[in-house]
């Protein structure tokens, strides 16, 4: 095993992916010099390219459409799966055989991420993969890319950081870590990409950010990628003389960006080519999307080009007329994205609600409302108590939403200077109609690469090196807790809400339950319902919630499983008690320790199943009961529950159900 020598960060991105890393042998304290991998790619069929980016992409190509010697990769005659730019390319002119937007499809818990669903609506003749698998092969590519370029030091061996969206969920970060697993990259961990946005940021300074930044501050960063807009908050405080900076926010997962953006623009020349009376089919205006991402990508990266030609392919001049051609201008990229996504909207305005009809098409739950600052104006308001804990932080009397001092924006589009304007016009709009100051924009990250930069930079500050950002987890967990009563009829059993993890529960940790009265039933089956919460700040391990106001908590996927009896009776119920784990990459594991004897089971955010549904179902006597069960006439009241932390690991018995599925299942009468 060769020593490390390399901090790679890999931005696994929605539209692009990119490689980056740090020689450890040339890093000065926070002077750490980071490279760009280029990238070797197929660019056309038989043609090798190197580029910064490789295009998130994969294609299904027909048996006939490719010769053998079309596909050879440098390290690789005969590669499992096309892509890359070649597949964006061949993807624009039959989306039918295209792969995209794999990583939003890998956040969707309404669908199994496991199975092969993608592409979407292709006929049978096209092989589909699952999300998962998409994934997998991104990841392989960019291994083999790294492995040709640095034969001694095979990125199996070196440090490694991968990026998700902060508001990806246990399961999706579970799933992330898994198709790193899946091609020998096992020692990746993972980081928010908002936060590696602000480390590349803290990097390209080369030490001069506190020049820029002081206690006080609370930074906004806003981050618009090819599927997300990830909003995070990072609050500057002194400790000891010493700027810290503090993850104390997130918001929502909001799926809305760059894909969305490349939709509008489509239908923007599809209004313009039928006022021309010029008719598309539906298939034509999926491939004339893919034609706007790249004319998009185009005009926000070259000043000097004012618009890009866009064909649309046909299937003959019987059917419309011939190919049709037509342009997308920079200023009618301007006008779609800054008044559709980036709206003047007054703080008090919320992301519309959206009904939803009976029917509908399967596809990515995507934000019924599109307009950005809606979305950022909701957050800020939830967010007001966020720095409560902190010294210096309260907030001004009157306030209605948390002030941000400064702004930080990561994401391409933002390559294009009316939309940066136009945010930060809109948030300093806010902030005087509150009687704060403005806001400022913070520069210097690179809008494409910073993501993947500060991840590599994230590598080296975990050695004890550089600056690093305290964080956690990003959300409060609480597993449901059904009361043992007797059953009454037209009644459901009592619910409450258990913390397991606190907001800001650090990576690596582990904290134990207060002693409520729990069981496991081993060798049957059982269910779990889980919850999250980005805004509640006070609760701690052990705090029981009987009542939460509408929107503070959200309910996560259900688990269903059955626990190995290993050596008891089928239903029998092993007195126990709890302890949840944050593990190393951020994902949460709940406990129950044997009393005696030390038997573990756990159970984990459930990453195998299709996802629950929102439709009510009776529920059936025989459907397994919910997972936690506690008496309330014997256990101690919340007020008493301890919280208790330790650092390290320990040797756990995993748990596995016929699903697949791992846990454990706590006591009740």
């Amino acid at each position: 095993m060769s020593a490390v020598r390399y901090s790679v960060g890999i931005d696994l991105g929605t539209t692009n992916s990119v490689v980056s890393y740090v020689d450890l042998s040339q890093v000065d304290g926070e002077k750490a010099p980071l490279e760009v991998l280029q990238i070797p790619q197929l660019v056309a069929p038989g043609a090798i390219g190197e580029k910064r980016q490789l295009p998130s992409f994969l294609y299904q190509a027909h048996e006939a459409e490719l010769a053998p010697g079309d596909l050879v990769l440098p390290w690789d005659e005969h590669p499992a799966a096309i892509v890359g730019e070649l597949a964006r390319q061949l993807g624009s002119k039959t989306p039918i055989r295209l792969v995209a937007s794999a990583k939003s499809w890998l956040s969707h818990a309404g669908v199994d991420r496991r199975s092969a669903l993608l592409p979407l609506q292709s006929p049978e003749e096209v092989k589909r993969i699952s999300p998962l698998e998409a994934s997998i092969e991104y990841l392989r590519h960019m291994r083999d890319a790294w492995n040709a370029r640095f034969p001694d030091a095979p990125l199996s061996e070196q440090d490694l950081v991968i990026t998700v969206p902060a508001s990806f969920d246990p399961a999706a970060r579970e799933l992330t870590v898994e198709a790193a697993h899946a091609v020998g990259l096992t020692q990746a961990v993972l980081l928010e990409e908002p936060q590696s946005a602000l480390y590349s940021w803290i990097q390209a300074s080369e030490g001069r950010w506190r020049e820029q930044v002081k206690p006080g501050d609370i930074i906004l960063v806003v981050d618009v990628g090819g599927g997300t807009t990830d909003l995070s908050l990072i609050a500057v405080t002194d400790e000891e003389g010493n700027l810290v900076l503090n993850r104390v926010a997130i918001g929502d997962h909001i799926l809305l960006g760059g894909d969305n953006m490349d939709l509008a623009l489509a239908y923007t020349l599809k209004n313009k080519l039928q006022a021309e009376g010029k008719r598309l089919e539906p298939w034509q205006i999926q491939a004339l999307t893919h034609s706007c991402r790249d004319a998009k990508e185009r005009l926000l990266s070259d000043d000097d080009t004012q618009e890009v030609a866009v064909v649309v392919p046909s299937r003959g001049s019987s059917l419309i007329g011939g190919t049709l051609r037509t342009a997308l201008t920079r200023e009618e990229v301007n006008r779609t994205l800054v008044e559709g996504f980036f709206p003047k909207v007054d703080l008090t305005e919320r992301p519309a609600a959206q009904a939803r009809t009976g029917l509908t098409t399967l596809g990515l739950p995507y934000a019924k409302d599109a307009r950005i600052t809606a979305h950022l104006a909701a957050f800020l308001a939830r967010q007001i108590g966020a720095t409560g804990e902190l010294q210096g932080f309260a907030p001004k009397d009157g306030a209605r939403f948390l002030h941000p001092t400064a702004l930080l924006l990561n994401g391409g589009v933002f390559k294009a200077e009316a939309l940066e304007k136009r945010l930060l016009e809109v948030l300093n709009s806010w902030l005087e109609a509150d009687g704060a100051p403005p806001a400022r924009l913070l520069h210097g990250a690179d809008l494409d690469l910073a993501v993947a930069r500060g991840a590599a930079y994230y590598g080296y500050v975990r050695k004890g090196k550089g600056v690093r950002i305290k964080g956690g987890t990003a959300a409060a967990y609480y597993v449901g807790v059904e009361s043992a009563m007797p059953a009454v009829p037209g009644f459901a059993p009592p619910l409450e809400a258990l913390c397991i993890a606190p907001f800001g529960m650090e990576e690596g940790t582990e904290a134990e339950l207060p002693p409520y009265e729990f069981g496991v039933v081993v060798g049957e089956p059982v269910r779990f319902r889980f919850f999250s919460s980005t805004v509640r700040r006070d609760d701690v391990v052990g705090t029981r919630l009987d009542w939460w106001p509408e929107g503070e908590i959200e309910e996560l996927e259900e688990i269903e499983i059955t626990l190995p009896a290993e050596g008891r009776q089928p239903g029998e119920v092993v007195p126990v008690h709890l302890a949840a784990r944050v593990t190393e990459v951020g994902t949460l594991q709940l406990e129950a320790v044997a009393k005696a004897g030390g038997q573990r089971w756990k159970v984990e955010f459930d990453v195998r199943a299709g996802g629950r549904t929102d439709e009510a179902v009776e529920t059936p006597p025989e459907q397994p009961r919910l997972g936690i069960e506690i008496d309330p006439y014997t256990q101690p009241p919340a007020s008493e529950a301890a919280e208790s932390s330790s650092e390290g690991h320990s040797d756990e018995a995993s748990a596995s159900g016929s699903s697949g599925k791992k846990g454990f299942w706590p006591f009740g009468k």
